[in-house]
């Protein structure tokens, strides 16, 4: 009985459209599921990792597009996102342009630490009853614009694996 229930959890997970882990529980391993990617990272994994160009979000920062901006200071921005995963959804992005979170220097670590406190702190307004902090980082982490940004994703229950 409950390994029919288990399967019929598993096949409705199957069908949600971002890769995942699904864990077999009869082999206590995990078994890794290929979902499609949205068409936004197709585009950013066909391209260089760091385009030369200006980013959508260096096009935020100097307000050449308009995004619904939620926090600002010297050194960050946070807006909501335009394809929102859940009914609280911003993004915190610096206004230094670093492309992945691996390529910060050390010198970066207060900004980083300043992004994690805005974070905090409009997570904590928006979304009190919990929130997840999501940074995306290179292909595999199906990053889709390559200037750093952190997901503040909240107002439901979150499942895990996260994906």
């Amino acid at each position: 009985m409950f390994n029919k229930v288990l399967q019929r959890a598993l096949k409705f997970r199957l069908k949600k459209s971002y890769p995942t882990n699904i864990y077999d529980l009869n082999r206590g391993a995990a078994i890794a599921v290929r979902r499609p990617y949205s068409d936004e990272v197709k585009r950013a994994q066909a391209s260089s990792v760091a385009s030369p160009g200006p980013t959508i979000f260096d096009k935020i920062i100097s307000k050449e597009i308009k995004a619904d901006i939620i926090y600002e200071d010297d050194f960050c921005l946070a807006f909501n996102d335009v394809s929102p995963q859940a009914p609280v959804h911003f993004l915190v992005i610096p206004k230094k342009r670093i492309p992945r979170l691996q390529d910060c220097e050390s010198s970066d670590k207060e900004l980083l630490g300043h992004l994690m406190i805005v974070a905090r702190s409009l997570g904590g307004e928006r979304a009190p009853a919990g929130w997840r902090l999501v940074i995306n980082n290179g292909r595999h982490g199906a990053q889709s614009v390559y200037h750093l940004h952190l997901h503040v994703l909240g107002g439901r229950q979150m499942g895990w694996p996260p994906g």
